[in-house]
């Protein structure tokens, strides 16, 4: 079994961090957007590590009023479709329910099938496009949203998709070494 741990992004990994946003996002965010993110209490910046790889996946959440604005969610290209994406999911939405807030939205590639089916999977909705979105081919994004975070049935459901991440990530011969986020 691969280890698998979740934390907050330090200053240490900030090499990694930008290093995996190359080759996964290509160049999304530079150093200083990190630090950015680093330095702000409105923000919750999550890696996903392994005792092997510096950085497997990095997820971020910007806490806006009672809104978590999802800006960030990669999983290094090697490691995608082992069920690592949906855990980084699933921990952003526990951390915006334990900030309090209310929904979750996010903008996404509209040629993004497997984010959109990964996001719909977790109860995100469209509700709008931004034409002309994306500066390098000015692809449009869909913006999706999630409603109802602090509600017992979203409880409910964080805790069925915990279960199904887990045996999913045991499949792909991943273990947690470190405890993951507790649904309150």
């Amino acid at each position: 079994m691969n280890s698998l741990e979740l934390h907050p992004l330090t200053e240490s990994l900030l090499d990694a961090a930008i290093e995996l946003d190359r080759v996964s996002l290509g160049g999304l965010w530079t150093r200083s957007g990190y630090q950015r993110e680093l330095d702000s209490p409105n923000s919750e910046l999550l890696v996903l590590r392994s005792n092997h790889l510096p950085l497997l996946g990095l997820g971020c959440l910007w806490a806006i009023l009672d809104e978590a604005h999802i800006t960030l969610l990669a999983i290094h290209p090697d490691y995608q479709r082992q069920g690592l994406g949906q855990a980084l999911l699933l921990a952003l939405l526990i951390a915006a329910r334990r900030r309090n807030l209310a929904w979750a939205t996010l903008e996404v590639r509209a040629s993004n099938r497997l984010a959109i089916a990964l996001y719909e999977k977790f109860g995100f909705a469209e509700i709008g496009k931004r034409p002309r979105y994306y500066p390098d081919n000015g692809e449009d994004a869909l913006i999706l949203w999630c409603r109802g975070l602090q509600s017992d049935e979203f409880a409910g459901l964080l805790q069925g998709w915990q279960r199904q991440i887990n045996e999913r990530l045991a499949q792909s011969n991943w273990q947690w070494t470190s405890a993951f986020p507790e649904i309150a």
